[in-house]
């Protein structure tokens, strides 16, 4: 009995050092000390994933620019159709496959192609817009098809595998952005 307490206080006092020494634990007193805030907390791989996409989305197709104007007699359509990604990231929103359980239930885009339609391509006359000035809205709808294959794996009660072959999904995007209208100043021909 007194062995083995006196095994455990040793183990317990060798745990202790241990984790002081490692550097990671507030009990060091060499540098800085943030307390009980230098342990690392994990953050899981959803949440991460989800605020990366959610600034991907703001950084790549949810703002709108601003364009030089449109010359004279110049072309006046919209010349840039979404890209694949964008395409590939409405559909996750609209269907998500995200968030599946492994091997209880997974579901998969397979073969996956993309057909992209323009609707419509028309700019609107020129307004005051705020914190842009007078420009003109420039609309450019598309509609895009994605066909794939998807295969849902279904692992119980009874572990199955369904596929449907012919999937597919309409999605309209809307590509709109803002052309400056009137004596534009760039900043380009400044005199120093």
């Amino acid at each position: 009995m007194m062995v083995r307490a006196r095994l455990f206080a040793m183990a317990l006092l060798l745990a202790a050092g241990a984790v002081s020494q490692s550097g990671c634990f507030w009990l060091t007193s060499q540098g800085p000390n943030l307390g009980p805030l230098a342990i690392p907390i994990p953050v899981p791989v959803f949440m991460q994933k989800s605020k990366e996409d959610q600034f991907w989305n703001y950084e790549r197709y949810e703002r709108t620019p601003v364009l030089g104007p449109i010359p004279a007699g110049g072309p006046c359509e919209a010349l840039d159709e979404p890209s694949d990604d964008e395409v590939m990231r409405a559909l996750e929103k609209a269907r998500p496959v995200q968030g599946n359980w492994p091997f209880l239930y997974e579901v998969q885009r397979n073969h996956v192609r993309i057909t992209k339609c323009k609707i419509s391509d028309y700019v609107d006359p020129p307004r005051h817009y705020p914190l842009a000035g007078p420009a003109q809205l420039h609309h450019a709808h598309y509609k895009c098809t994605v066909y794939f294959q998807e295969v849902k794996r279904i692992g119980w009660p009874v572990p199955h595998t369904l596929v449907d072959e012919d999937c597919q999904e309409v999605l309209y995007i809307d590509h709109d952005h803002l052309h400056m209208v009137g004596d534009v100043d760039t900043g380009c021909n400044a005199n120093f």
